[in-house]
């Protein structure tokens, strides 16, 4: 088994991936001003452009999309009001229970499969509020769906959540921190994506590439609430033209060649399939692997150079991003292989 001691493959996230030459320049020579004050004239070029992208009227750029998700799902809920999203949703498995903690939102979770929602099972879970009940207030829905392995809502499915949350009168939170994945996936337009949420978060660290910065998109007339709910978080920045020109340039750049990273992601999974790992299909660039100890096996990959993430005791997850090659995945799927192979559980 090869080892990279000086130069590991990181598929533990595509959060990890290095600005490039070409984004370093566009940040280096970003204009920039005081956002705080709303005075940054890149952070506000950012978010008028992917704001139109996806048919809203603004977007607020903040430093994280659990901010962002944050921000937006505070737009539609309030302090004791109730929230409904599938069991494994980020925003409840990965955000530290912070809309519990901040803002005192009840919420409420559907086992699903992929972590993908059955319309009629949603539909059974909406609460009415009276004096006695609490009352459902919106929805949240997750595409793509992180510990589902990266899978993609079908645009029809989502349509059908959103006239769901239309029929109650309650409204729809899109968790979009990898829509742009499942958007060159599909090819279903940017725009149409956004037409079935109220806000909406999408992330410019992952497949795109910028080292920091999400955009939660708002309804017509709440920038300003945002605004004011990102400074109370913690949130507001000054000079952050330098982040936001780096996420213009991944947006620009870094688009259209998500499919290599989805094409790799199924190289690696061909290639551990082959050697018999049980490795779930991915649909786009995470590939999720179940293992009988999951800690162990990463642990052997790393000592090779190779990281990945242990995403439970018996499952792993891998995700390609632009930093690795189809070479380092051909490498990786050997290394991953190897490992199982001389796990203790295969004697």
């Amino acid at each position: 088994m090869a080892t990279y001691p000086d130069s590991p493959i990181d598929l533990r996230s595509d959060t990890v991936t290095k600005p490039s030459a070409g984004m370093r320049r566009a940040m280096a020579e970003a204009e920039v001003g005081d956002d705080q004050y709303g005075e940054d004239p890149t952070v506000r070029r950012l978010e008028e452009t992917v704001a139109g992208l996806f048919g809203f009227e603004d977007a607020v750029f903040t430093p994280t999309g659990i901010m962002a998700n944050h921000i937006g799902i505070r737009m539609l809920v309030g302090p004791g009001e109730e929230l409904i999203c599938d069991a494994d949703a980020h925003i409840v498995a990965h955000e530290n229970g912070g809309l519990a903690a901040h803002a005192g939102i009840q919420t409420r979770t559907l086992p699903s499969t992929r972590g993908l929602m059955d319309v009629a099972e949603l539909a059974a879970l909406v609460r009415v509020g009276d004096r006695y009940t609490v009352g459902t207030r919106a929805l949240e829905v997750e595409n793509t769906h992180n510990r589902g392995g990266g899978a993609v809502y079908p645009i029809e499915v989502l349509r059908a959540i959103r006239a769901l949350a239309d029929g109650f009168g309650i409204g729809l939170h899109l968790d979009g921190a990898r829509i742009w994945n499942a958007h060159v996936a599909t090819g279903v337009p940017l725009a149409e994506y956004g037409a079935v949420a109220d806000t909406m978060a999408v992330c410019m660290s992952k497949g795109l590439g910028a080292p920091a910065g999400s955009l939660v998109l708002l309804p017509p007339g709440r920038a300003e609430e945002a605004r004011g709910l990102r400074r109370r978080l913690g949130g507001s920045m000054r000079q952050s033209g330098i982040l936001a020109a780096g996420a213009l340039f991944g947006l620009t750049n870094n688009l259209g060649r998500l499919s290599q990273d989805h094409e790799n992601a199924r190289r690696i999974a061909t290639a551990l399939r082959s050697a018999g790992a049980a490795v779930r299909e991915p649909e786009t660039n995470i590939v999720l692997v179940d293992v009988d100890d999951a800690p162990a096996v990463a642990a052997a990959c790393a000592a090779e150079g190779v990281k990945i993430s242990p995403f439970g005791p018996k499952l792993l997850r891998i995700v390609t991003h632009l930093d690795v090659s189809a070479q380092d995945c051909d490498t990786a799927a050997d290394v991953v292989s190897t490992a199982l192979m001389q796990s203790p559980e295969r004697d």
